[in-house]
């Protein structure tokens, strides 16, 4: 096909898919059931790791729960099983290989305990990356604890891999330049998995990667901005739940932020750098780092 043909095809497929978008929003969005799958959370045993945890356990899945603190991954197991939901729990260290592979074969073994069969034939198991904030190791240790579950779900073409990001891998925010390195690489490394699993037709695997902006965890102290709020743990699940059932490859909370995403690209410097001013994004430190604002 010559040049001139291809940019005619892009045109027609541009206006089919603005259309698409336009029909899309009139028409309900198919969302897909949890129950009785099977779920790996890292992180769980706090912030927004264990609220997803509890929104996962009410929605009748199977939990696999890790966590480098003993006691508060008990402490969520214990909250997960009394809405019902069967759990299991493993002390895991994410930035280290040996560990998270450990804990990977012990998870196949109980799996096949539960379900007589390592295949999982339609059997979605989910990835949710609610790392500990180790800013550099961060990538790494997403990329290991990825690469130990993802031979199995590609074995079925079906999983689900989430990647909890930052709106800090989108916009920079001074004083925070090892946290925002960190999550543009895990906004990178979301993108980069969702398209090679695309070339290599594995369209039953979806992604989603969270970005939100500050949320009251108590990471980042005393956060605020004019121009919007810092987020609590529930409302951020909410909506991470929800671009998980709808399979939506990124999540912005709030969802304004592409907004402004397209603003940066389109805006010159000048209006930008305004736009940063009056803003007026401040904190008083990052836990794990010396320098303060």
């Amino acid at each position: 096909m010559n040049l001139f043909l291809e940019l005619l095809l892009f045109l027609v497929t541009l206006l089919y898919s603005y259309l698409e978008a336009f029909v899309k929003l009139f028409v309900p969005v198919k969302r897909k059931s949890l129950s009785g799958e099977l779920v790996l959370i890292t992180g769980a045993g706090h912030g927004v790791g264990r609220a997803t945890a509890l929104e996962f356990a009410k929605r009748h899945s199977r939990l696999v729960l890790w966590d480098i603190n003993k006691h508060s991954i008990e402490e969520t197991a214990a909250e997960c099983q009394k809405l019902g939901a069967t759990v299991q729990t493993f002390v895991v260290d994410c930035s280290k290989r040996e560990e998270i592979y450990s804990a990977a074969n012990k998870v196949d073994k109980w799996f096949i305990g539960c379900a007589g069969v390592l295949s999982m034939p339609k059997k979605t198991m989910f990835f949710a990356s609610f790392l500990p904030l180790h800013f550099c190791l961060l990538v790494e240790m997403t990329s290991k604890t990825t690469r130990a579950f993802l031979p199995v779900m590609m074995n079925n073409n079906y999983g689900h891999i989430v990647t909890v990001a930052s709106a800090a891998g989108h916009f920079v925010v001074p004083y925070m330049v090892a946290y925002c390195s960190s999550k543009f690489a895990a906004v990178g490394f979301h993108k980069a998995l969702t398209e090679e699993l695309s070339a290599l037709g594995m369209d039953g695997i979806k992604t989603t990667c969270l970005c939100p902006v500050f949320i009251n965890t108590g990471f980042v102290k005393n956060p605020s901005t004019r121009l919007g709020t810092v987020l609590e743990v529930e409302e951020v699940v909410e909506a991470l739940m929800e671009g998980i059932v709808t399979n939506q490859k990124m999540v912005f909370v709030p969802p304004s932020q592409s907004v402004a995403l397209l603003l940066e690209r389109v805006f010159p410097e000048r209006a930008l750098n305004f736009l940063k001013k009056i803003s007026e994004v401040k904190f008083d430190a990052v836990i794990g780092q010396r320098r303060t604002q």
